[in-house]
């Protein structure tokens, strides 16, 4: 990811600092513009998957030269970064002086909600690295309102950063797991409980209780039960008590 892509994601929006600026466009008005590429490119996405994301099937339905259509925006992959962070933004979660719920776990569980709610939305973004993230709107969107709910604890400014990564952690990498499983359902036409339904013999056949010996006394204990506490909502709850506690 380069520099360059910093003025894309912050379209619309004047530098804070001096530094280079987008270039203008001159002459006639452009029948495009990077917002509508953009939103077409996630459309794409939303209904074939991410390989159906291609500057020259882009450039088609938007009645553009492919050439053209790189004078928007430089390369697929700045694309996929400016989809990453539209997506992102599109959560609307609550920033300084707006509405939000009263108490910090409910601004959590919000912040929660939506995101499982955005991979949900646009399972390709389980195919995407989270490591270096698009800096742009959406990824620092994000960060402020995360380190927003947290900030009023009276936790030491260092543990309030932890506290936010930690919820932030959590929540993204259960969304991308519930995205991650969306996908290989339509790439093999089978849910995960098929799947295993499928390799029953491993444990009529293959399982050595002597080697396992918890995992088979939790199993007599009916500790695999589809009536299970959801893990996801535990272990939630566990990390917010434990960022209460301090």
């Amino acid at each position: 990811m380069s520099e360059r892509i910093l003025p894309l994601l912050f379209r619309g929006r004047a530098a804070t600092t001096s530094g280079p600026a987008a270039a203008k466009r001159t002459g006639r008005p452009a029948k495009l513009t990077v917002d509508a590429v953009v939103d077409r490119a996630i459309a794409h996405a939303d209904a074939d998957g991410l390989d159906a994301v291609t500057m020259a099937r882009l450039a088609a339905d938007l009645g553009a030269g492919t050439m053209t259509l790189y004078s928007y925006v430089p390369s697929r992959d700045d694309l996929i970064d400016l989809m990453v962070d539209e997506v992102s933004a599109r959560r609307a979660l609550p920033g300084p002086g707006d509405p939000r719920p009263g108490a910090w776990r409910d601004q959590v569980l919000l912040y929660a909600e939506r995101t499982r709610a955005m991979y949900a939305e646009h399972v390709w973004l389980a195919q995407i690295s989270q490591i270096r993230p698009p800096p742009g709107p959406g990824m620092l969107a994000e960060r402020e309102y995360v380190l927003s709910t947290v900030a009023g604890l009276g936790l030491p400014p260092a543990r309030v950063n932890t506290a936010a990564v930690t919820i932030q952690t959590f929540v993204v990498s259960a969304a991308r797991g519930e995205a991650e499983n969306e996908l290989l359902r339509r790439a093999s036409g089978q849910t995960t409980e098929q799947w295993w339904q499928d390799r029953s013999r491993l444990w009529e056949d293959y399982f050595d209780v002597e080697r396992h010996p918890t995992m088979n006394d939790v199993w007599l204990a009916g500790g695999f039960t589809d009536e299970q506490e959801d893990p996801y909502a535990y272990g939630l709850g566990l990390i917010l008590d434990g960022i209460t506690r301090g």
